[in-house]
């Protein structure tokens, strides 16, 4: 198979000091990984040049991403909230660039996290000014930027294929794709095939999430796995293939509570990361 590999940092550390770096990331490779994807909800705290650096001695690409909080969400009706916002994703594409990245994904377009009521037209509004204005800036770095499109509980602005395309048609920049996430898709899609081939057809199908749909294990779920690669194969995806699973074993400052990870649905992130290396590989490869 010619499609890149990755794993995201949340299955072998929830931090990224330097000790917490070097195990991700040669975990990553021993793992049998082409790509790591760093959570960073707190671009600043990363070393961006002891991570290149470390990228580069293991032979380990990396992608960025992250979600933003009530803050700095560029959704809110608050011009101060979209102005921090707009800093923070500043930030993430710089972390992007400086370690050699080209993909910023994430939930980029609005707060990660629940809802009181549906977004407002001029909140929507300026999440999409937000993301034209982070494109021209993320154009010149050479770095694309992937709309993840999550569940109903993670945000309120894009929870399916067809609203993630139409937004991409408003925001109207060449480097702007949709980033599918079977965990989301299964709460929210009629159809994972149909998704599938409504992205590739539309020409934003850039980047790809593959979780269980319990968090947990590939394989041990619901997720229809079978019926979404073979749609990835008959567009002909040559994108990453990122593997994404969270447990209490692995906890992160914020993402965990936000994720409402409050279980161990695996103990040991190596064996875990093999098998899921191994479920695509088989899967998606054969």
């Amino acid at each position: 198979m010619s499609n890149q590999i990755g794993v995201h940092a949340l299955v072998w550390v929830g931090g990224w000091s330097p000790d917490e770096a070097r195990l991700a990331i040669e975990s990553s490779r021993e793992a049998g990984y082409d790509l790591i994807e760093l959570a960073a909800l707190d671009p600043d705290s990363f070393d961006a040049d002891m991570t290149a650096r470390l990228l580069q001695e293991n032979g380990i690409g990396a992608g960025v991403s992250l979600g933003l909080s009530d803050a700095t969400d560029v959704s809110s009706d608050d011009p101060e909230c979209v102005a921090r916002g707009r800093e923070l994703l500043a930030s993430a594409l710089a972390l992007t660039r400086d370690v050699g990245g080209s993909y910023l994904g994430g939930v980029i377009f609005s707060k990660l996290g629940r809802y009181a009521a549906p977004v407002t037209a001029r909140g929507r509004a300026n999440s999409v000014e937000s993301i034209a204005w982070l494109a021209d800036k993320a154009l010149d770095a050479g770095v694309t930027l992937g709309l993840e499109f999550c569940n109903r509980y993670e945000t309120n602005v894009l929870n399916t294929t067809e609203q993630t395309l139409a937004f991409i048609a408003d925001v109207d920049r060449p480097n702007v794709v949709a980033h599918l996430d079977v965990y989301h898709m299964n709460i929210e899609e009629v159809s994972f095939s149909g998704a599938v081939h409504a992205a590739a057809a539309a020409g934003k199908l850039g980047y790809v999430h593959l979780g269980e749909s319990h968090r947990g294990a590939l394989g041990t779920g619901s997720i229809p796995f079978e019926e979404f690669f073979r749609a990835l194969h008959e567009v002909g995806y040559q994108g990453v293939l990122t593997f994404e699973s969270f447990s209490s074993r692995v906890v992160h400052p914020t993402l965990s509570s936000t994720l409402a990870i409050w279980r161990d649905t695996w103990d040991d992130g190596m064996v875990l990361a093999k098998d899921a290396r191994e479920f695509i590989r088989t899967g998606f490869g054969a």
